[in-house]
C-alpha cells in the first residue's frame, strides 16, 4: 500500500452514537473528495492530497473485539470515559491494531471520576509518546459564555466542574468513595504473608475476575495481582487458580459448575454465603478496611482500580429506595474483592462470638491432650469451618 493510503477508525460507545455524532458531519465535510460512501457499514473511501486513497471507518467500543487483527494508522476514540472494561479491551484488542503501521491514537472525552481517562491524561508524565490537552467549555468559541454561567447556577459544583471545566472529580454516588490512590495504592509487597487468598467472580462474555489477596500478621489485606479475562472456560479459570497456590479461595456461589471445576482441580474452596443483605454488608466491610488503611491495592491492578472509581449507586433523583444496591456494572473485580473480605470478617466475628467470657480460670478443668482443639471446633459454625 502506498504511503499516502491510510486506515482511520473513529470510535464512540455505541454504533448509534458514532452514526449520530460523526457520520453526517464527515459526509458533509469530505463531500468533494469522497470516492465511495457505505451507509450500512459506516465506511468512507476518500482521495488524499498525495493522490492515494484512504479508508475511514466508524465503529463502536461495544464492537471492539470485532477489530482483532485489523490494522490502523490512526484511531480516534471519542467519549472515552464511558468505555466499559477499557484496559482489558485496549490491551487485548485495540492496541495491537496500531503496531503493524506504527499508528497513533487520539483519545477524547469528558472526565468521569478518576477512571481510565484520568490515567491516559497523566501518561505524558511517564511516557514521552503521550501528550495531553485540556480545554473547558469557555474555550469553545461556538458556545455563549452566558449559557455556561447559567448552567453553573443550576448544577452542583462537582457536576459543573466535570462537565464544563473538564475537571477530574470523584463520581457522584460512588460506592467506594473512601478509596484514595495516594493512600491505598502500593508498588511492591515486602511484608510477611500469613495467608494467600483468592477471590473469584466468574464470567465468560463478561470478564472473569480473580484477585490475589495477601493477609499479613497485622491483619492488613494486600490485593497483589489481578486476572481479568473474557472468553475463558470454567476449566481454564480453574487451571489458572489451581496454579496460584492459594491457601483458600472464595468464589461466586451462583456458579455451581465453575465451583465444581475448581474442586476437580483440588482447589481449597470455601463457601460464600449470600443473603438479601450480603452485598451491603460486604461493601460496608470493604469500606471499613479502606477507612482504617487496612486494605491496599497494587498499582498494577488497573481493572480493579478502574472499578473502584466507577462502581456507583443509582442517581439519587431516580432512587426510590435509599438502601438500593449499586448499579450492576463495573463490578466484576469489586465482587471478587468483596467475597473473601465478607467471609473472613464473618469468620472472625463468629470466633469472637463463641469465645467463652467471664470464666473463673480456677474452675476450668485440666484437659487431656487433644481435647482443647476438639472443644474449640464445637464452637465454630459449619459454614465457617476451614475445608
Amino acid at each position: 500500500m502506498a504511503k499516502a493510503d491510510r486506515r482511520v477508525m473513529y470510535l464512540s460507545p455505541t454504533l448509534e452514537d458514532s452514526r449520530r455524532l460523526m457520520w453526517d458531519r464527515l459526509n458533509k465535510k469530505l463531500k468533494n473528495i469522497i470516492i465511495k460512501s457505505n451507509d450500512t457499514r459506516l465506511e468512507l473511501r476518500i482521495r488524499t492530497v498525495d493522490g492515494g486513497e484512504s479508508l475511514i471507518f466508524l465503529s463502536s467500543w461495544e464492537k471492539i473485539q470485532d477489530h482483532r487483527g485489523d490494522e490502523f494508522d490512526l484511531i480516534v476514540p471519542d467519549e472515552t470515559q464511558d468505555y466499559r472494561e477499557f484496559w482489558l479491551n485496549w490491551q487485548e484488542a485495540l492496541r495491537p491494531t496500531l503496531t503493524p503501521r506504527k499508528g497513533s491514537a487520539l483519545f477524547m472525552g469528558t472526565p468521569k471520576g478518576f477512571n481510565h481517562l484520568y490515567d491516559l491524561f497523566n501518561f505524558e508524565s511517564k511516557d514521552s509518546d503521550y501528550k495531553s490537552f485540556h480545554f473547558t467549555s469557555f474555550d469553545n468559541p461556538y458556545i455563549d459564555p452566558a449559557e455556561i454561567n447559567k448552567a453553573k447556577l443550576e448544577l452542583t459544583e462537582d457536576r459543573f466542574a466535570q462537565e464544563y471545566l473538564a475537571d477530574f472529580r470523584k463520581t457522584e454516588g460512588l460506592v467506594y468513595k473512601e478509596f484514595n490512590r495516594d493512600k491505598h495504592l502500593y508498588d511492591q509487597f515486602d511484608g510477611r504473608v500469613v495467608e494467600k487468598i483468592g477471590g473469584i467472580d466468574f464470567g465468560f462474555t463478561n470478564p472473569c475476575a480473580v484477585l490475589t489477596l495477601l493477609r499479613d500478621s497485622d491483619e492488613n489485606i494486600w490485593v497483589d495481582e489481578e486476572y481479568y479475562k473474557t472468553g475463558k472456560t470454567d476449566s481454564e479459570v480453574a487451571e489458572f487458580v489451581a496454579g496460584n497456590g492459594f491457601n483458600k479461595v472464595y468464589p461466586d456461589p451462583e456458579a455451581p459448575s465453575a465451583i465444581a471445576e475448581l474442586k476437580k482441580h483440588k482447589v481449597n474452596v470455601h463457601d460464600v454465603v449470600k443473603n438479601k443483605d450480603s452485598i451491603k454488608v460486604g461493601i460496608t466491610k470493604v469500606q471499613e478496611l479502606f477507612k482504617n488503611g487496612k486494605l491496599k491495592i497494587n498499582r498494577k491492578c488497573l481493572n480493579l482500580i478502574w472499578e473502584l472509581e466507577t462502581y456507583a449507586y443509582p442517581d439519587k433523583k431516580d432512587q426510590r429506595n435509599p438502601d438500593e444496591n449499586p448499579i450492576k456494572e463495573n463490578d466484576h473485580a469489586c465482587d471478587a474483592l468483596r467475597y473473601p473480605i465478607l467471609m473472613m470478617s464473618q469468620y472472625r466475628q463468629a470466633a469472637q462470638q463463641y469465645r467463652p467470657q467471664n470464666l473463673d480460670r480456677t474452675a476450668i478443668p485440666t484437659l487431656s491432650k487433644g481435647e482443647g482443639p476438639k472443644m474449640a471446633k464445637q464452637y465454630i459454625p459449619n459454614q465457617f469451618r476451614p475445608r
